[in-house]
C-alpha cells in the first residue's frame, strides 16, 4: 500500500507539531512561515526536517537514560 504523503496520526497533536516546526526552523536559521513555504529550498527544508529528528532522538535517549 502506498504512503498518503505527511498526516498527523493524531490529530489532537497536529498544532503541537506545527509548533515543534516553527521552533525547529527558527533553530536552524530558515525562514518558515505558516502556510505555504514552497518558495523554500529542498536544502532549507530538509534542515528543519532533519533538525525535528535530532530533537526527537535525543528525548528519547533522554528518557531510556532516566529509566
Amino acid at each position: 500500500m502506498a504512503s498518503k504523503g505527511n498526516r498527523v496520526l493524531v490529530p489532537e497533536a497536529k498544532e503541537a507539531l506545527n509548533q515543534f516546526k516553527m521552533e525547529a526552523a527558527q533553530e536552524v536559521g530558515t525562514p518558515l512561515k505558516q502556510g505555504y513555504n514552497g518558495d523554500l529550498t529542498s536544502r532549507q527544508n530538509g534542515s528543519v526536517g532533519g533538525q525535528m529528528t535530532k530533537k526527537m532522538v535525543q528525548d528519547y535517549e533522554n528518557r531510556i537514560k532516566t529509566k
